[in-house]
């Protein structure tokens, strides 16, 4: 299978080229870094000519921008990009026949229900960054029927700048740890993310999935044992109320996702737990 995946030089894109490249033919894409295409998903006519010249067989599109309180400063900026740059490719793969992936966010929920969501519960996002994604999604329902909406959350890698490498970082320069108690979701691994999406290809079953590492935990729980596990157990963090921390862009409350559409073809991911240890067993290694 020949695929597409834009993005690429992103955090789970990247991890995605080097998943599947070995099992089938893998075009990279984005609008920066080192990838063999350049693409700017705002720009409908660069992503037809990219989809024609390629024929892919489906394309994966994890690109975004997930910089949650960037967002929230420019959301046309947020909407043109997430939005209506995955209305382009979802209107360019239903033209060639094709299917499309798309990776959305827990934020597509306003954090109210109370417990996990569903893949069949209403999203009602309350933030730019939010709003922007189901966009994005609600054009690919609309569009394009061969579709793939993959819901994730708190995603953690390896490389770059996240909730990880924050509290590490401080934990070592002996800082103040103040954090969010009430701010409750699934820390996910990229890796396993990736892992799963490719599961999911070859099933063949369109429709909406949430995928993330079994659990639900706060953003201070989250803290507590990645402190714990990697020897820093003296740390103290003091607890916070997501409304003492300002920011740009509120978070919704409590997005924990519940993978019931996933489960049901087979598709489970471990615990936020065993991955944490995994990652963190793999940034020891080198």
């Amino acid at each position: 299978m020949k695929i597409l995946i834009t993005g690429a030089a992103g955090r789970l894109g990247s991890q995605l080229v080097s998943l599947l490249q070995g099992k089938h033919r893998v075009a990279d894409a984005d609008i920066v870094g080192e990838v063999s295409h350049r693409l700017d998903i705002t720009d409908y006519e660069a992503c037809r000519r990219l989809v024609a010249d390629l024929r892919p067989d489906i394309v994966l599109h994890p690109a975004a921008w997930t910089d949650v309180n960037a967002c929230a400063l420019d959301p046309e900026k947020a909407l043109r990009i997430n939005g209506i740059g995955t209305g382009n490719l979802a209107a360019v793969t239903a033209q060639v026949g094709i299917p499309i992936l798309y990776v959305s966010t827990n934020e597509v929920f306003d954090g109210q229900l109370g417990r996990a969501y569903s893949e069949y519960d209403p999203a009602n996002p309350i933030n730019a960054y939010g709003y922007s994604k189901r966009y994005g999604e609600r054009a690919i329902m609309q569009v394009n029927p061969r579709h793939y909406i993959v819901r994730s959350a708190w995603l953690f890698t390896h490389g770059g700048r996240n909730f990880i490498h924050a509290i590490l970082g401080a934990a070592r320069q002996g800082k103040v740890l103040r954090v969010v108690t009430n701010e409750v979701a699934n820390p996910t691994y990229t890796n396993d993310l990736a892992a799963a999406i490719a599961l999911l290809l070859e099933s063949e079953r369109f429709g909406i999935y949430h995928l993330v590492n079994e659990g639900a935990v706060s953003r201070w729980g989250f803290a507590r044992y990645l402190l714990d596990q990697a020897k820093f157990t003296d740390t103290p963090i003091e607890r916070i109320s997501r409304h003492e921390w300002s920011r740009p862009s509120l978070p919704p409350e409590y997005t924990a996702l519940a993978n019931f559409a996933g489960a049901s073809i087979g598709i489970r991911l471990r615990t936020w737990q065993e991955a944490l240890r995994a990652y963190l067993d793999a940034e020891a290694a080198g």
